[in-house]
């Protein structure tokens, strides 16, 4: 219970009166700039309460005196900088290849824009930076399954393949381990591995040979330089969409993966179609 104020002896301040277990509290109040710091803090907190939303309710929240809203100015913010892409994109949009290209900042602007694109929505199949994965070609390299100029990537890019869309490319590749024996199979995989630069030692390719010449020649070539207009790949490039073991080259023969990629004319404006075409052109691989 509070006892008499007295001096402490050894700091020589008043104690507030109150002692617990002999222990006396002294009489220390705040600084008086401090204090008024406190109180200013707290109104400030009073005045932002008022003035912004605040105190959620059952049916919504308190809005605050200015009607302000933190999601209304992202969207405005948002507007402002696609109004400010939107003339940059028109323009692209607009030109063709050349024309863009021979413009520096609109160059850098649609490659920017064609960067932006890829990593949302190309990366997760074609990786970063187009490197490619197992299925899905690298964008990089000069081996290109329907062609590597600017106007054939934004066909792909644009129609797909073996999409929905009408436009879309698709050919098949039959599954020769329906036609083939098993013998046949084996002779031509050899073969094929010949082309691709890793021949089995000592197999005579002969036999096989003969049955790629009678079966495979008309859509990868008769030197398996590929036909960019089947989408047939270059088997002499040794670039494996599906794997470059022998076992893998053999499955891919008997029952072939059929890669689809969509159409991306449904899902992205033609400006970004074009900006996203002359990104992946100086991947590396364009031609």
């Amino acid at each position: 219970m509070p006892t008499k104020i007295e001096k402490d002896a050894i700091s020589g301040r008043d104690t507030t009166g109150h002692e617990w277990d002999g222990i006396k509290e002294l009489n220390n109040p705040l600084p008086k700039w401090w204090l008024y710091v406190f109180l200013a803090c707290i109104a400030f907190a009073i005045g932002q309460f008022l003035l912004y939303p605040s105190l959620p309710g059952i049916t919504g929240h308190f809005r605050g005196t200015t009607g302000f809203s933190q999601r209304v100015k992202v969207e405005q913010d948002v507007a402002g900088v696609a109004a400010q892409r939107a003339v940059y994109m028109d323009k692209i949009k607009a030109l063709d290849f050349a024309q863009i290209r021979q413009d520096a900042q609109l160059y850098n602007v649609a490659l920017t824009a064609g960067r932006i694109a890829f990593a949302e929505n190309c990366q997760p199949c074609h990786g970063g930076g187009g490197v490619g994965r197992v299925g899905y070609p690298a964008l990089g390299d000069d081996v290109w399954l329907w062609g590597g100029t600017l106007d054939a990537i934004q066909q792909t890019i644009a129609y797909g393949i073996r999409s929905e869309h009408a436009k879309t490319r698709a050919t098949q590749m039959p599954p020769f381990g329906a036609s083939m024996k098993p013998e046949e199979l084996r002779a031509v995989t050899d073969y094929v591995m010949s082309l691709y630069g890793t021949p089995a030692p000592g197999v005579d390719t002969t036999a096989g040979a003969s049955l790629y010449a009678a079966q495979c020649a008309d859509c990868h070539g008769d030197k398996g330089q590929g036909v960019i207009e089947k989408g047939a790949p270059p088997l002499a490039a040794r670039v494996h969409l599906y794997g470059s073991d022998r076992a893998s080259v053999e499955r891919q023969i008997a029952q072939p993966h059929m890669g689809v990629m969509p159409a991306w004319v449904a899902r992205l404006d033609a400006g970004t179609i074009k900006a996203l075409t002359l990104y992946v052109h100086q991947l590396g691989g364009g031609q």
